[in-house]
């Protein structure tokens, strides 16, 4: 079984990060089981179009950004779209890189404390830097696989002992009820599952893993059985925090504080060591994500261990330690990364529609009907919601 698990993992691994363990903390927190809806929504919209990256990946054996690269014609046209992709998610991972050394610095002191809490976010850096140094995606994929069952193990059981109700749960699954009100969680929800980076890294991973149009059957059955593992834990973490008596809850640890009263100190241990690994794998995609764009963008040759490629995820991991150790607050940064995230996912999943719609590119492998309603569908939700994100943002009301 493990042999077959492949990028999949990786994606939803990059995606559970600890912007999104605080996304669901606040959500269960604030909204009880009532956003699970939401959830539920993000993790379909994701399912689809991580398969058709995926299938892009295996059929051209290229990255999105090389299609983006050779396939658009207008110099002009091409140039923009290159751009906005490159400021989006290399300097944007740049900026959520601290965020997710802090996370994984918070699991650690849950678990271990604060008397070494200054040596925690170096230890996370050097694990990621060489991990990302040996460039052996087996490796990586292993490590990834582990990181994740921890993970998902922890959530899971911190939301088994909160005894959550069944039917309240199925209602808040099934039942949509969006207001003005929670509107700006959903947004939030949304943005931290459908992620415009993993569609870049799903697409250049699994030409990495896979070189047969023949395994495009257990190409779609790891994005599936990953993202929907991933989603969850998301849920799980939605779940917990519903059951806090205390509703003022500002992040994950506020939570595993939260939990200690009713269900003891484990609660914490196992609050800590999802988060712990939520940040360790977010801060090993994101500078992972962002070389593998600018290697596409580019196109530059090799593989992991080319310099220009090492360089990049390099630069990333250090701007993510500098935020941490210099107490610099990026915030106008991931402030911009946002901006550009909700103009470029919309953007990007158009053009992934109309690439993998393209007999030239795509030969018989092409959407079906069906697919492409989804993806239409995708596409529009996201636009809304990223209008609305931007407009949040820039304080337009």
């Amino acid at each position: 079984m493990f042999k077959r698990i492949g990028p999949g993992i990786i994606v939803a691994a990059a995606f559970i990060g600890p912007g999104t363990v605080t996304a669901c903390t606040l959500a269960g927190a604030q909204y009880g089981y009532g956003l699970l809806w939401a959830m539920l929504l993000s993790i379909i919209a994701t399912v689809v179009l991580q398969e058709m990256s995926a299938r892009l990946g295996i059929i051209t054996q290229k990255g999105l950004a090389d299609v983006v690269r050779l396939e658009i014609k207008s110099p002009f046209t091409r140039n923009l779209i290159i751009t906005i992709i490159l400021s989006a998610i290399v300097i944007g991972n740049a900026a959520y890189e601290g965020g997710n050394i802090a996370g994984g610095t918070l699991g650690l002191e849950a678990i271990l404390g604060t008397a070494y809490t200054s040596y925690y976010p170096l230890g996370i850096s050097l694990f990621a830097f060489v991990l990302l140094f040996i460039g052996n995606y087996k490796i990586l994929e292993r490590i990834f696989i582990a990181l994740v069952l921890l993970m998902s193990i922890s959530f899971l059981i911190t939301s088994v002992l909160t005894r959550p109700d069944i039917i309240s749960v199925l209602k808040g699954l099934f039942v949509p009820l969006p207001t003005e009100n929670n509107l700006l969680m959903i947004i939030a929800l949304v943005g931290t599952t459908v992620v415009p980076y993993n569609l870049f890294l799903h697409a250049a991973l699994v030409s990495e893993k896979w070189k047969s149009r023949a395994d495009l059957k257990l190409a779609r059955r790891d994005t599936v059985l990953s993202i929907v593992l991933g989603g969850i834990v998301s849920m799980s973490v939605i779940v917990a925090a519903a059951a806090i008596p205390n509703k003022e809850i500002e992040n994950v640890i506020d939570l595993a504080k939260g939990l200690e009263p009713l269900y003891g100190s484990t609660s914490r241990y196992f609050m800590g060591l999802g988060l712990f690994a939520a940040g360790i794998t977010s801060a090993i995609t994101a500078p992972l994500a962002a070389a593998y764009v600018a290697k596409s963008c580019f196109g530059w040759k090799g593989g992991l261990k080319n310099y220009k490629f090492r360089l990049v995820w390099m630069i990333i991991l250090f701007l993510g330690s500098a935020f941490m150790y210099f107490n610099i607050r990026p915030i106008k940064i991931i402030q911009f990364a946002q901006v550009a995230n909700g103009i470029l996912l919309p953007v990007i999943a158009l053009f992934l529609l109309w690439a993998v719609n393209r007999k030239a590119i795509m030969g018989k492998f092409i959407n079906t009907k069906f697919q492409n309603i989804l993806g239409l569908l995708i596409v529009f939700l996201a636009f809304v919601l990223g209008m609305r994100s931007i407009v949040k943002v820039l304080g337009l009301f």
